[in-house]
């Protein structure tokens, strides 16, 4: 299956970027490379962009799509780690960065990779394939409170208690192979009636905590935006997509706070803390795709795109 995935809001978030040429820019999430061809091509051959992705399957089909460019570079690894994948490169500054947080259409359309519960594969659900935690580990050998845990934190599942006591009884008789496996247990542990309500497939929520630990993308979230600001140059800016409530509230709280870093009592009428405001949030606060968009790419509609720019000086 060849790599394949549309671009969520492909326009806005290269426009939020506001690519310059001869600027250094980096996609943190490369995937199939639509965003990186865009930006490519407003750099008109000059500047450099680096494209980060920890699967090689999107590597390899960016590689192949974008390696032409000369001012192109791909590199294997998670955008967490940018400010150590960069320092390697050469390179201490950068002018803009984007990262899609959502799962590929090539991730979750590939069977065998185990992300979607519409079809029956093993439980993998890794986006870096050379890591050893899978899906399959996590619920076969982690504990039914942990398992609990992560649903309630993950995906903010209400019936977290009961799908990891059933979890737990399937995999006594047998291990939990498949996706197929943890459907059937998701559908044991919620009654039939909640299930027809459900807006959707009930066991989405599983999947996604499932999907949010193998690939520890919650955790390191704030720290790598830090980061991400902190590698700006001033005038620089970044772009966030996001696909759920748990990593979009991190990403807005995290710019709140950079834009108004204040810590002094609201009733204090002049700021003694001394801590200044470090960008400015773009876009009016987050940007929903277009009706025409949701039309044409239903995977959009829970998407958000949020920005900030670093500020030239302090204000």
């Amino acid at each position: 299956m060849s790599f394949e995935h549309v671009s969520v809001m492909l326009m806005p978030t290269v426009d939020m970027l506001n690519v310059r040429e001869g600027g250094i820019y980096v996609d943190g999430t490369l995937g199939g490379g639509g965003h990186s061809a865009e930006i490519l091509r407003r750099l008109n051959g000059t500047g450099h962009l680096y494209g980060i992705d920890r699967d090689n399957d999107a590597l390899a089909a960016a590689t192949e799509r974008l390696g032409a460019a000369g001012n192109f570079t791909a590199v294997k690894g998670n955008f967490h780690d940018v400010r150590a994948l960069l320092a390697e490169r050469g390179v201490e500054k950068i002018d803009g960065m984007m990262i899609d947080l959502g799962v590929s259409s090539y991730q979750l359309d590939t069977a065998e990779r185990g992300f979607s519960y519409h079809a029956d594969a093993p439980l993998d659900m890794r986006m870096d394939q050379d890591q050893a935690l899978t899906a399959r580990e996590i619920v076969n050998t982690w504990s039914a409170e942990e398992i609990a845990r992560i649903l309630r934190e993950y995906s903010e599942e209400k019936w977290a208690v009961r799908i990891a006591q059933i979890i737990c009884e399937h995999r006594a008789r047998k291990p939990l192979e498949t996706t197929g496996d943890l459907v059937a247990c998701v559908d044991a542990a919620i009654p039939k009636k909640v299930r027809m309500q459900d807006n959707g497939h009930s066991a989405r929520r599983t999947f996604q905590a499932l999907r949010i630990a193998v690939n520890d993308e919650l955790d390191p979230l704030k720290k790598a935006l830090e980061d991400m600001v902190d590698l700006l140059n001033p005038g620089g800016h970044i772009a966030v997509l996001t696909f759920h409530s748990l990593e979009d509230r991190i990403v807005k709280q995290t710019f709140r706070r950079l834009a108004n870093p204040c810590t002094c009592p609201p009733k204090i009428p002049v700021c003694i803390c001394g801590k200044k405001p470090i960008v400015r949030i773009l876009g009016g606060g987050g940007v929903k795709p277009d009706k025409e968009e949701v039309e044409r790419n239903p995977r959009s509609r829970s998407a958000m795109l949020r920005g900030c720019e670093k500020l030239e000086k302090q204000e």
